[in-house]
């Protein structure tokens, strides 16, 4: 089958550039290696005229560094780091990555949709990619997770399981030959932080998702305790606009409605105000898609809520098969550098989460990129 138009075009767009300083595929090799090995051949399969193979995001990054600086290098080519760069040159880093990375998009865009489901979002050339998520807490946890139960269960232990068992499949099903994994914050090291990270739940329960949002103080937003919500976390932007929940009054009391002591076992005290039982009706989400502070070359997504429905919608913003290529769409095209930061609308429904049609602004109550704040 013959590559798309959009496919030769990327391809030959490498080549110029590798072939404008005058660099062997050898050089262009030992340059991009700095961080995770570039093979030769893998080179010569992003420049094939006849079959083109689609570089990662994160490489397309490293070409835009290399290639910054104008002129054949004197000696070795080795990749700059982005602060080293001149003003002229994060001018042309910035042009040159966002020129890569929209030719990459059109090959995606015209690339037949994958039959298992897959998305670009989580389509990861190379890993490894870990999942990391909240604990539950121990007082709100099934007898069967404790590990002297004979019919011990490990993800008994684990908060927010709807969305992992979302994103899993999901992540899974996109990278069907890279190996992926899921850990509770506590089980986190070093190599887990190296490669792409996917964070779900808010900073009550998953210390790694605090411990990120102050390193990565570039995401405009922050995930707050405040005095009148006791099971969640409401997020205020840099601007000081805060973001919160909605509930209705329920008109019905059940008389057996439970204790002030039994809603704080159950993590559900937010669900009564004063003696008023109430109903939460919309959450909030945090999507976002950073680089990894840790290994520039890989990535971050947050999905996150005020409460666990809000982490759900997140996620199912990019794995639900009902609005996923537009939402994908809408992200490819406003966020060209695969930088973003949104805040979503997350109406519940009868107990259930409705997944963010991206393409309605009433969803979006909030968005950041990096490229916004160079403009």
């Amino acid at each position: 089958m013959a590559p798309s138009p959009e496919a030769v075009r990327l391809a030959r767009r490498l080549r110029e550039l590798r072939e404008s300083q005058k660099l062997t595929q050898k050089d262009l090799s030992r340059a991009l290696s700095s961080d995770t090995r570039v093979a030769v051949a893998t080179i010569s399969s992003w420049e094939s005229q006849s079959n083109p193979k689609l570089p990662p995001e994160e490489r397309l990054r490293s070409y835009a560094l290399l290639f910054a600086k104008s002129g054949v290098p004197e000696g070795p080519a080795r990749l700059p780091r982005e602060q080293d760069l001149s003003a002229a040159e994060r001018e042309r880093f910035n042009a040159l990555h966002r020129e890569l990375v929209g030719l990459r998009d059109g090959v995606r865009q015209q690339a037949t949709p994958s039959p298992i489901g897959g998305s670009y979002t989580f389509d990861f050339e190379s890993g490894p990619i870990t999942l990391i998520c909240p604990e539950a807490p121990e007082d709100g946890r099934s007898p069967l997770a404790e590990q002297d139960n004979p019919n011990y269960t490990r993800l008994y232990r684990y908060a927010d399981l709807d969305a992992l068992i979302e994103m899993w499949g999901h992540v899974r099903a996109s990278n069907p030959e890279i190996r992926a994994r899921h850990h509770l914050p506590s089980e986190v090291n070093a190599d887990h932080l190296s490669g792409h990270l996917i964070l779900l739940g808010g900073i009550a329960w998953n210390q790694v998702t605090s411990r990120l949002l102050r390193v990565l103080d570039q995401l405009p937003i922050r995930q707050m305790s405040v005095a009148d919500l006791v099971d969640g976390e409401i997020f205020r932007s840099r601007d000081g606009r805060e973001y919160r929940p909605q509930w209705e009054e329920l008109k019905y009391v059940d008389p057996d409605a439970p204790s002030k002591a039994e809603l704080e076992e159950i993590q559900a005290q937010d669900a009564w105000k004063g003696e008023t039982p109430r109903e939460l009706v919309e959450d909030v989400a945090l999507l976002a898609r950073l680089r990894n502070p840790f290994n520039h070359s890989r990535t971050i997504t947050i999905c996150n809520g005020v409460y666990s429905r809000g982490v759900l919608g997140a996620v199912r913003t990019l794995t639900d098969d009902a609005v996923r290529e537009r939402n994908e769409a809408y992200l490819a095209n406003t966020f060209p550098g695969g930088i973003f930061g949104l805040l979503l609308r997350v109406p519940v429904i009868n107990g259930e989460a409705i997944t963010p049609d991206l393409e309605i602004p009433e969803n979006r109550l909030y968005e950041w990129s990096p490229e916004e704040e160079d403009e």
